[in-house]
């Protein structure tokens, strides 16, 4: 555990109002129910959570929000994500971060799980110094985000590679944005499922059918807001984009949409499905008055940049990070 007094134990759904005015007392801005989600969703699947409390004097004056990813960026492996840290201003200077981030260490290890990954603001100085002096590095994966406005323009040019955009590794569409009623596009359904799955297998050579079952059981169970949707041509699925509005994920205290996956059938790359879906839900976030929209890609993936590029997208100021265990 810990050398200094009080201890590190497991957060408890008891703790969360200590933790929400930690985390108000810090920012300012309640994220009540980002908490709320989190640990909610840490209750009915707690194998995929590490929440750890500092307890001290009775009180809650630390915690760390961890969830375990497997399937993320095409990997086998299972990663730890820091989503947020915090101790109380009572109790800042002690050392306490520091520890929490070790209890967060020696947890996954037992786990055997080998790289802890999380995000920080550009010019949140004193998080960045956190994370570098707890052992992290950059990561070779860029953020990118745009504004969430409307989006209808005219093609201009196709791109000669198809891809994907599964932050994973992409396929898919590969044009400017386009007018959404050449591709018809709705809300994503839970039994859309089977459909993704068979167009992810055509793009990655492999299954992923777990990664898939989970990642439709937050955009479903856990998401604020659902905005996921997929694209129909010839009557079937021919594409997806799953995204969610999140408020609170990497101490963000806005509102912004993040998005997870984005597919397409290989059969319909240069059809302009990419594009179609990236255009209605930016119409939608509109509606929704969500500002920002933003993804992560690894440093290699130059087509679905260039992708990413053409619709809008540019590099955030905020870097993605990562430790390994």
């Amino acid at each position: 555990m810990t050398e200094f007094e009080g201890m590190m134990r497991p957060l408890t759904a008891g703790d969360l109002s200590q933790v929400i005015d930690i985390d108000e007392n810090n920012t300012g801005r309640s994220r009540k129910g980002f908490f709320e989600k989190r640990v909610a969703a840490a209750l009915k699947e707690p194998k995929r959570y590490v929440f750890i409390a500092y307890e001290n004097d009775g009180a809650v004056q630390g915690y760390l929000l961890a969830r375990l990813q497997k399937g993320e960026f095409g990997g086998e492996s299972t990663v730890a994500v820091v989503d947020d840290i915090g101790v109380s201003s009572a109790a800042q200077g002690k050392g306490i971060g520091r520890h929490l981030m070790a209890e967060l260490k020696s947890i996954v290890q037992k786990k055997d799980i080998h790289e802890i990954r999380s995000q920080a603001d550009w010019n949140d100085q004193n998080i960045l110094h956190f994370f570098a002096a707890s052992g992290f590095d950059l990561a070779p994966r860029y953020i990118y985000e745009r504004d969430a406005a409307y989006m209808d323009r005219e093609v201009i040019e196709e791109d000669d590679e198809p891809f994907e955009v599964d932050f994973s590794d992409p396929s898919g569409d590969d044009s400017m944005a386009l007018s959404r009623d050449k591709v018809p596009c709705r809300s994503l359904k839970e039994n859309d499922l089977a459909a993704l799955i068979k167009i992810d297998g055509k793009i990655m050579g492999y299954d992923r059918t777990s990664y898939y079952e989970r990642k439709m059981k937050e955009i479903m169970q856990e998401s604020g807001i659902r905005v996921s949707l997929v694209a129909e041509l010839d009557d079937h699925v021919v594409g997806f984009v799953m995204a969610r509005v999140d408020f609170g994920e990497f101490g963000q205290t806005e509102p912004s949409a993040i998005i997870d996956t984005l597919g397409v059938d290989p059969a319909y790359a240069h059809k302009h499905v990419g594009s179609a879906l990236l255009s209605q839900l930016m119409a939608n976030l509109t509606v929704l008055r969500t500002d920002r929209v933003r993804t992560e890609v690894g440093a290699k993936q130059l087509a679905l940049q260039g992708f990413l590029q053409n619709n809008g997208f540019g590099t955030a100021q905020s870097l993605s990070l990562t430790m390994t265990v």
